[in-house]
């Protein structure tokens, strides 16, 4: 027991950097956000960020009102100065921003006129460099749209040229262009990164609400599907192209590479070896997106946009036939409240709400009568007779035959052995792919994993080959490590697989690994 403490510190360091004194002190800059007079201190703040903004530093309590009033003046219907009550409501919401650490206290000596006024101590409070980022972070929130989600497609040129000129500028010695390369890169692919899982939230979000705005769906649903084809699309073009750059950028040295960001990092708090670390860890995460054989999140968000496409195909099936029907749970609520509505008394209205909710029966406590038939179940609790209840009921809010729940079992072995078949079926959907690259897909009848490899490849270079507002000659997709390219051909081919053939009118397969080596 006596290693717990130790164990949690451990984890807070390998979770945050920091140890779990500092990480207290960093969670109770949000403190403001979560008190009773959220409000006023918010208010409060961003007086202090319009006098930062206007390089009016320092504050006293008294330029802290004036910037209020200031405010006031500018959002009338907010009340700022109202909100935090006046000058003499300012003094100790300051002491608590102080207290929290957004705000630093120092003594101001040069406002005193007089020993009594000196002996007042006259502070001044300034942002903090943490509580200004935590302010920030609550403004950012509070201001965001979250419905505003998108993928960056037309990012891919630039990784491509900036991986490019990284490879260029590692060869030829530029230790600041390696720097400003390789830390553009590691922005940018954070950035998409973010972009995409907001963008998949939002895809949740739109599934959980359609039922409530369906116009809102069916109003974008074109523009929703274009956004991802368009997107898979230049992704899978990308991909292997990305990958082959990152491989050259590899080649001309990685650890020079590091060493020239870690010569050009002007930070100041951070020792070489810490820089080098950070710069290596920086580098991994673009080979990881880009360059890795196996789960790379290329391929990932690649395989996440072609699911999230056949999600939102089947959303629209339906939304669609929920709206031909003319059923859905929002039409079904409106005719109720018409219903009530159209009640000529209350009684009326009592009585069609226990028809259609049946919340007055003495069943809803969950305690049958002995004999259900001696009471009707339309009866009121008030006309009825008591129910007899249990000791253990009325004692300890427990029924006799209430038990807890089951102890689960855990079976470790069940487990591994499901686990390890997952891994035999991705090494021989990989092992069926890479065959199909150095084998090919004519001449030959294809076996069942070859097939089924065959159509994931297929499934995702149809899925890029849609034509969003221009045509397309040709596509391609790539999974499982190789690329599948559909190419127009004259006439048909013909792919024999053991489920039987495959025609392609107009088209011709072929397929290569991340090298371009095909058979």
């Amino acid at each position: 027991m006596s290693d717990a403490p130790d164990a949690q510190k451990s984890i807070d360091e390998g979770a945050f950097g920091i140890d779990a004194f500092s990480l207290d002190d960093r969670l109770r800059l949000f403190h403001f956000a979560a008190a009773e007079k959220r409000g006023e201190y918010l208010w409060l703040l961003r007086a202090f960020d319009r006098g930062r903004a206007n390089y009016q530093v320092l504050l006293h309590a008294s330029d802290a009102v004036g910037l209020l009033e200031r405010l006031a003046a500018d959002h009338p219907a907010a009340g700022a100065v109202g909100a935090v009550g006046g000058a003499a409501g300012v003094q100790p919401l300051l002491d608590a921003l102080a207290e929290w650490r957004v705000l630093d206290r120092s003594y101001d000596g040069t406002r005193a006129a007089n020993l009594a006024e000196y002996r007042n101590r006259h502070y001044v409070y300034q942002f903090t460099q943490a509580g200004y980022r935590a302010y920030r972070a609550v403004e950012d929130v509070l201001g965001a749209r979250l419905e505003d989600a998108q993928l960056s497609r037309l990012v891919f040129p630039d990784i491509l040229g900036d991986l490019h000129a990284l490879a260029e500028a590692n060869t030829a010695g530029d230790a600041e262009e390696v720097y400003r390369k390789l830390g553009r890169l590691d922005s940018v692919l954070n950035e998409m990164a973010q972009r995409a899982a907001r963008f998949y939230l939002m895809l949740g979000d739109l599934a959980r609400t359609n039922d409530t705005r369906p116009e809102v769906f069916l109003a974008h649903k074109d523009t929703l599907l274009a956004h991802m084809r368009e997107f898979t699309a230049e992704l899978g073009r990308y991909a292997p192209l990305l990958a082959e750059a990152v491989e050259k950028a590899a080649a001309t040295g990685v650890e020079r590479m590091i060493e020239y960001a870690a010569e050009a990092d002007e930070r100041l708090f951070r020792g070489p070896a810490e820089r080098l670390a950070d710069w290596r860890r920086r580098w991994d995460g673009i080979v990881h997106w880009f360059a890795e054989r196996e789960h790379g999140e290329a391929e990932r968000l690649q395989d996440a946009t072609v699911t999230a496409i056949r999600s939102v195909l089947a959303l629209l099936r339906r939304v669609t036939e929920a709206r031909r029907g003319g059923v859905s749970r929002e039409s079904q609520l409106r005719h109720l409240a018409q219903w009530f509505t159209s009640c000529a008394s209350d009684e009326d209205a009592h009585a069609l709400f226990q028809a259609v909710f049946g919340l007055g029966a003495p069943r809803h406590i969950a305690v049958p009568y002995a004999d259900p038939e001696q009471i009707a179940g339309r009866t009121s609790w008030w006309e009825a007779e008591p129910v007899e209840l249990a000791r253990t009921l009325v004692q300890s809010g427990r029924t006799p035959a209430l038990h807890g729940p089951g102890r689960i079992e855990r079976n470790d072995a069940q487990r591994a052995l499901l686990r390890g078949e997952q891994l035999k079926e991705q090494a021989e959907r990989r092992g069926a792919a890479h065959s199909l690259a150095s084998d090919g897909v004519y001449g030959r009848t294809l076996d069942e994993p070859e097939t089924r490899a065959l159509l994931v490849l297929l499934d995702v270079a149809l899925a890029a080959r849609v034509p969003v507002g221009r045509s397309v000659s040709a596509a391609s997709g790539s999974a499982h490590g190789v690329r599948l390219t559909l190419t127009p051909a004259e006439g048909s081919t013909t792919v024999d697989t053991v489920r039987g053939r495959l025609h392609l009118d107009g088209l011709r397969l072929e397929v290569t690994d991340r090298q371009g080596r095909t058979a």
